[in-house]
């Protein structure tokens, strides 16, 4: 039996990167995995390759800035399985800028993206994961540490990152014991969110010399949603090589 088997999963933005990673992570330790995002042709090609290595994977277009797509979501989850143990809050956008360049729409991209998305699939699961004792997993990033500002242009996607870390801890204190919250805070990994693929300018950057393949963080991020962290919650945990001591 693998950790995770007779769990039902869902990761948001769970077709690439960590989330992609997760899916496929969960799923091979026995959990069925919806994974949503909003590009529908690579979360059909993901959704294949998954299932032909026989994982209980399914995919659901789903935008996370928009409540009908939420709740189109819900109602298929609910439909199809009947239960939710676990919820991976993972879709999000990378965008910098010095201060004067900030436009209200890039702004809000960011926010309505890294932050509400947050309220609203919580506020529409949050039964389901009450009624299974569930756990719920948030991605936030080291750039969300008050310990580590060292972007000079990371006004939107850090304070973000920060209002993803506090409301994971409001999420723990206000649904313990039913539910445990987690967060987790990857330094550099090596994902799309990074169009200059150029990454032996981050070879200094933490402890361990290099950056971190999505599955190194979905190892962690399986730890904090099975049983084995049955005793963790309101914990943020860092997956940094040692990125916050340099």
């Amino acid at each position: 039996m693998g950790r995770l088997t007779d769990k039902t999963a869902l990761v948001t933005g769970g077709t690439s990167g960590i989330g992609g990673a997760c899916s496929e992570r969960f799923a091979a330790e026995g959990a069925r995995v919806i994974m949503t995002a909003r590009g529908k042709e690579r979360g059909k090609a993901f959704e294949a390759e998954l299932q032909a290595k026989g994982l209980d994977v399914v995919f659901f277009p789903c935008d996370v800035t928009s409540k009908e797509d939420i709740a189109a979501l819900y109602d298929f989850v609910k439909d199809n399985y009947g239960r939710l143990d676990i919820l991976v809050n993972n879709a999000g956008v990378l965008k910098t800028g010095a201060l004067e360049e900030i436009t209200d729409e890039e702004w809000d991209l960011v926010y309505d993206t890294n932050v509400k998305s947050l309220l609203w699939v919580c506020q529409t699961f949050i039964g389901m994961l009450q009624e299974a004792g569930g756990a719920i997993l948030n991605n936030a990033s080291i750039s969300g540490l008050q310990s580590y500002i060292k972007g000079r242009r990371s006004y939107m996607y850090a304070t973000s990152k920060a209002a993803v870390i506090m409301f994971t801890k409001h999420l723990a204190k206000n649904y313990a014991p039913k539910v445990r919250v987690n967060c987790i805070c990857p330094g550099k990994v090596i994902t799309n969110l990074f169009t200059n693929r150029d990454f032996s300018r981050f070879k200094d950057s933490n402890l361990l010399g290099r950056m971190a393949e999505p599955e190194e963080v979905a190892n962690v991020a399986l730890f904090l949603v099975s049983d084995e962290a049955s005793f963790v919650t309101g914990d943020v945990i860092l997956v940094d090589g040692g990125e916050a001591l340099v």
